[in-house]
């Protein structure tokens, strides 16, 4: 099973040379720590940055520079920084290449919520709505299952809808599974330790298993 850190590294291996990069909060925010030094990658953060690089030491925190989740980061070369017009500009039209969001659910057809709980209160939905709706790729971080042991990749999702069949992949604590277009999730890879048995006993919906299904390499 995966910790926070190996769901990052893991994610980590999907990133490609040249793509631009939206990292969501909580886990996704963790992928700038390892992406491989020899990509040329451009993070982008919807509260205006735009060549975000790993998380500061202690000594390199500067508090003026903070990503949407409001931790400090720092500042690749040839960075830039702008306003949240411009910012949703880019992604509006279809500039980011890839984002990676945490979700509290993932339906078998794709659909996401990761915004809202009913009667509990948050701070608004971000930028998750436009990110869903414009980027190319979406990528989910996420725990398998809630702290009871429910499963969160079901059949339909029971909260606020954040996206409609927008996920390509998921990279829990348990499993790497892509979302198939007709539906379903097919499982790719098995976490260290993980069998393919606890993964069936924790997705609700449709999954598919073909073959045998390697464990994972962080």
């Amino acid at each position: 099973m995966l910790d926070k850190i190996g769901i990052a590294k893991r994610i980590a291996k999907e990133v490609r040379d040249g793509m631009y990069i939206n990292l969501g909060i909580g886990i996704p925010t963790l992928v700038a720590n390892f992406i491989p030094n020899h990509l040329n990658v451009v993070l982008q953060s919807e509260n205006g940055l735009l060549g975000i690089g790993p998380f500061p030491t202690e000594v390199d925190v500067d508090a003026d520079l903070i990503n949407a989740g409001k931790q400090t980061i720092t500042m690749m070369p040839g960075s830039s920084l702008f306003n949240s017009a411009e910012s949703f500009a880019m992604i509006r039209g279809g500039h980011v290449d890839l984002t990676i969001l945490g979700a509290m659910e993932v339906s078998e057809i794709g659909d996401i919520a990761n915004w809202k709980v009913p009667g509990k209160m948050v701070k608004g939905m971000g930028g998750a709505m436009d990110l869903v709706a414009s980027a190319k790729n979406i990528i989910v971080a996420m725990q398998h299952c809630s702290k009871e042991g429910a499963s969160k990749l079901l059949r339909k999702c029971t909260l606020p809808i954040t996206g409609i069949n927008c996920v390509k992949k998921i990279v829990s604590d348990l499993a790497v599974l892509d979302v198939l277009p007709t539906g379903g999730f097919k499982l790719l890879e098995r976490a260290p330790g993980v069998s393919v048995e606890q993964i069936k006993n924790a997705t609700e919906g449709k999954l598919l298993v073909e073959g045998t299904i390697p464990e994972m390499v962080l």
